[in-house]
């Protein structure tokens, strides 16, 4: 196995912490291993990836993920992320050409969301997830918005990073923490499934989310003022892994 080169990294955050610090507190734990939304259960394509030999190495694994967090459906849902949080934490400016982010009302965005994916096993992945997480953050964190905001998202297909937007912007938690919190995840999850598919040790998966810091600052700062319109990706080949993983004899993971 080819070991993980790292070269030394700066990184400058310049973002003010949250006044509450409650607010770092329920977004680690939102975004836990331990919090019940399934995620050990997908893979994200990476099972057929590593059945394909196109994962078959420390190196090619922080490639992979590092496509998916730069091109890939994580930069999409970063984007969705943003937008929503700003249709929640600004509905003033979140009607119309005007809006915040220049995105559209929660309802917009939650629509669009449920229909982005580019295979059946992706959407299923989002889609479980999302309603798992806002099963569980109203039953755990209840707030009196969560009912008024539940009305505006699609009854049993809310995206999983529509969830953590409007979980976020209720408890004062801010877009840009949000964000990287969420990329972050998609990175640990990916380096999770990596281990127990046998690709890497838990040392090396460790490097790769260390390696994958400044990817993660990076497009979480890419997409702090997107619209809907910055939608989009660049990463066929995780499509196409989805999609074979369909028909694959031997799977561990959902997707």
């Amino acid at each position: 196995m080819t070991s993980l080169e790292i070269r030394p990294t700066i990184i400058i955050i310049t973002t003010p912490m949250s006044s509450d610090p409650r607010a770092l507190v329920r977004l680690l734990s939102w975004l836990s291993p331990a919090f019940p939304v399934g995620g050990f259960a997908y893979s994200h394509g990476l099972e057929a990836a590593v059945e394909h030999q196109l994962v078959n190495s420390a190196q090619a694994l922080s490639e992979w993920l590092e496509g998916v967090i730069c091109f890939g459906s994580a930069r999409g849902d970063a984007v969705i992320l943003a937008v929503a949080h700003q249709a929640v934490a600004h509905p003033a400016g979140a009607v119309g050409d005007d809006a915040v982010g220049g995105g559209g009302g929660l309802r917009e965005v939650a629509d669009l969301a449920r229909l982005l994916f580019g295979a059946p096993e992706l959407a299923a992945e989002s889609l479980v997830q999302g309603n798992a997480f806002w099963r569980t953050v109203k039953a755990a964190w209840p707030h009196p918005e969560f009912d008024r905001l539940g009305a505006e998202l699609p009854d049993g297909q809310i995206a999983y990073p529509i969830a953590v937007a409007v979980a976020a912007a209720v408890y004062g938690i801010g877009q840009a923490d949000a964000t990287v919190g969420f990329l972050h995840s998609v990175a640990a999850n990916g380096v999770s499934a990596a281990i127990r598919l046998g690709v890497i040790g838990q040392t090396d998966g460790q490097r790769i989310i260390r390696a994958l810091e400044p990817v993660v600052l990076k497009t979480a700062e890419t997409v702090e003022c997107s619209s809907l319109e910055d939608i989009g990706s660049a990463s066929l080949a995780v499509d196409m892994m989805a999609l074979r993983h369909e028909t694959q004899t031997t799977r561990l993971f959902r997707s």
